[in-house]
């Protein structure tokens, strides 16, 4: 999407960041988070992964429109190579691009890091988000069944991983 511009998120994005996050938390299972936060709860969570961890947004005409971020994959020491990461667009700059952008923004932030591998939890089926990931060289790495209660239901969730090494010598062809 041209004319957007890739940055790092600020405190005062966190009220545009819940408002793009909370449809995705009250109307599908892409979250299994029941409420949304508010946005001083979704600035604490910023102001935490900022510590340690990339958080981006998308900016276009001055509002942002899409947020990516990398947070760390488990507590001990043995993992701190590796992240998980995920993405969200707004409803109606979906399907311009942002994503792909974003991702390429954190992807090149993290292999800069010195990250090893990032992984990505997508809650299924969601072929959409499955194909996006796969597209970028993420392979599938496992399948967790039942794991996720929404919606008077279970739901599965795949895993999904990238070695920063394949995506930087894909970056480079």
């Amino acid at each position: 999407m041209p004319d957007v511009i890739i940055r790092n998120a600020t405190s005062s994005d966190a009220a545009a960041i819940r408002d793009i996050y909370a449809p995705f938390v009250t109307d599908t299972i892409v979250s299994f988070e029941s409420d949304p936060p508010d946005a001083a709860t979704m600035a604490a969570r910023m102001s935490e992964t900022m510590k340690s961890h990339p958080y981006l947004v998308a900016e276009h005409a001055g509002a942002v429109v899409g947020y990516c971020y990398a947070s760390r994959y488990r507590a001990r020491p043995a993992y701190d190579k590796t992240v998980e990461i995920g993405a969200y667009i707004s409803a109606e700059h979906r399907g311009a691009g942002l994503g792909r952008q974003l991702y390429t923004a954190i992807l090149n932030d993290l292999s800069a890091r010195g990250m090893h591998s990032a992984l990505a939890t997508i809650a299924l089926p969601n072929a959409q988000s499955v194909g996006f990931h796969e597209s970028l060289g993420f392979q599938a790495a496992g399948r967790l069944r039942e794991v996720g209660w929404k919606f008077g239901k279970w739901h599965d969730t795949g895993r999904w991983q990238l070695l920063l090494a394949d995506w930087q010598a894909k970056e480079q062809t």
